[in-house]
This record gives structure tokens, sequence and C-alpha cells, in this order.
């Protein structure tokens, strides 16, 4: 049942990409993240921490004032792939990141 609904989410997500500016798309993903931990708001300082960099960076992400190139080509990636393939390679995303933070 969760994994329906995760590839929902996925697959609203990736319709909505190609329309969408950068800055909406780290806004959704940052909602999303707060939605994991029940509404639990999470700081553009504490995200920043988390991504590796500066808040500054991130809240110009967030509100469009800085557009990374990186993130866009991998945006505009995912949503070349099926449901299916993306929730594949975002778990080995996170299976790796998780592997290299325990090293």
């Amino acid at each position: 049942m969760i994994f329906y609904h995760y590839l929902g989410v996925i697959n609203f997500v990736l319709v909505k990409i190609n329309s969408m500016k950068t800055n909406d798309i780290f806004n959704l993903l940052h909602n999303a993240i707060e939605s994991k931990f029940f509404g639990k708001k999470i700081s553009q300082r504490e995200m920043a921490e988390r991504l590796g960099v500066s808040m500054r960076t991130y809240q110009d992400w967030r509100l469009g004032n800085s557009n990374p190139q990186a993130a866009i080509a991998i945006f505009k990636m995912l949503s070349e792939l099926e449901d299916e393939e993306v929730l594949r390679i975002t778990k080995r995303i996170r299976l790796r990141l998780k592997e290299d933070l325990d090293e």
C-alpha cells in the first residue's frame, strides 16, 4: 500500500517537473520530507546542513534566486524514467548515501 502511495507521489512529481520551476521542485521536496516526519517543520538551516550547502544557497534555491544546473539535469533525467525505475534508482542512491555516512 505504501509502495503504491510513493509511486503516485513520484508520478505526480515527474509529470510536473517539466512544467515547474526549479524552486517549486525544491519546495515540493522540502514539504515532502517534512511530511515524512509527520509535519515536523524542518528549518532551512537544518535542510541546508543535511544537503551540505550553506543556508543562503538553500534559501536561494527555494526562492528561485539560483537554479543549480546539476539539479535541473537530474530532475529532467528522472522525468525520462518510468515510476518503478525512479523508485529503484532513488532507493539505490539512498543506500549508497547511507553507506558513505557509515564509513
